[in-house]
């Protein structure tokens, strides 16, 4: 199959932060998915003396300015980690943005292996909905695990193991940051989902979600070695989660998913947006490392 590529100029505008600093790796290529930036932040204090855990989010686009974000809206990361930095709540980590893939972005993000629950005629539409060529996430996970992360690892003084390594990301990078701890449980301790968008598509329905339940009752990584986070708002698009992430609580927690190992919370007015998320985004990164969070 031909890949199609994500058009990245080294023109394009760095992020400004407001704590930290950003490091770009510019069009990075891959033998798997098309070539992206890659927005690496550096906590204050940054010392290649010392180890960091590693947060890989998706949407990297979006993460920090909102400036220069498709919005002009950003979850503000790179203020929101610097205040619980300073404040002594979290341990410093390394984040790691990776651009998504444009019109790309619900190919990559779309767990594969659950699609194959569905029939072929459903199966396709969240990509026919959208004009897009086959699913890719397993692709992109290759790429995540296969080729980002060990170079990230070369260049940055990480703690590389799974329980300091995790993933956040919402909506479709949500369901891509699950399937990701899922299908690399070796590799990633914990996850943080928002705003999970079980749906796939823009409509209700209950296909789609059937399928991710159906997939996640079979593939969930063991409690035991790993934590999740997850949450949803009410409004806007987010109004079509809460019935599908209520039913996934009990799926995880028959799963072993409980006490400190799990958290999934409602907020109530909060709408589909990264300023939403950025309003919230001190709870998912005090539950990944939070100064008294259990190790994976």
């Amino acid at each position: 199959m031909q890949l199609l590529t994500l058009s990245v100029m080294a023109a394009d505008a760095l992020p400004s932060v407001v704590s930290g600093q950003i490091e770009r790796l510019s069009a990075f290529s891959s033998r798997y998915v098309g070539a992206r930036h890659i927005d690496v932040w550096l906590p204050p204090g940054y010392d290649r003396q010392h180890r960091y855990p590693v947060i890989y989010m998706h949407d990297g686009q979006a993460l920090f300015d909102p400036a220069v974000s498709w919005n002009k809206q950003a979850w503000q990361v790179d203020r929101v980690a610097g205040q619980l930095i300073q404040d002594a709540q979290i341990e410093a980590p390394i984040i790691v943005g990776i651009w998504n893939a444009g019109i790309l972005r619900p190919a990559e993000y779309l767990p594969e292996k659950a699609m194959q629950f569905l029939n072929p005629d459903t199966r396709d539409a969240p990509m026919k909905s959208r004009g897009l060529p086959v699913l890719m996430a397993d692709r992109y996970l290759k790429f995540l695990t296969e080729e980002l992360k060990p170079e990230i690892d070369r260049r940055y003084p990480t703690r590389s193991d799974a329980a300091h390594t995790m993933l956040m990301g919402s909506s479709m990078g949500g369901l891509i940051s699950l399937y990701a701890m899922s299908e690399y449980p070796q590799v990633f301790g914990a996850a943080a989902c928002l705003s999970t968008h079980w749906t796939g598509i823009f409509e209700q329905n209950a296909s789609v979600p059937l399928a991710l339940f159906q997939y996640w009752s079979v593939y969930l990584p063991d409690a035991a070695q790993h934590r999740l986070y997850m949450d949803y708002g009410t409004e806007t698009l987010d109004a079509l989660y809460p019935v599908h992430q209520q039913f996934f609580d009990v799926l995880v927690r028959e799963k072993g998913y409980t006490g400190e190992r799990y958290m999934s919370r409602a907020f109530p007015g909060a709408a589909h947006t990264e300023t939403d998320w950025s309003l919230r985004l001190s709870l998912p990164l005090r539950f990944l490392i939070g100064k008294s969070a259990p190790a994976p």
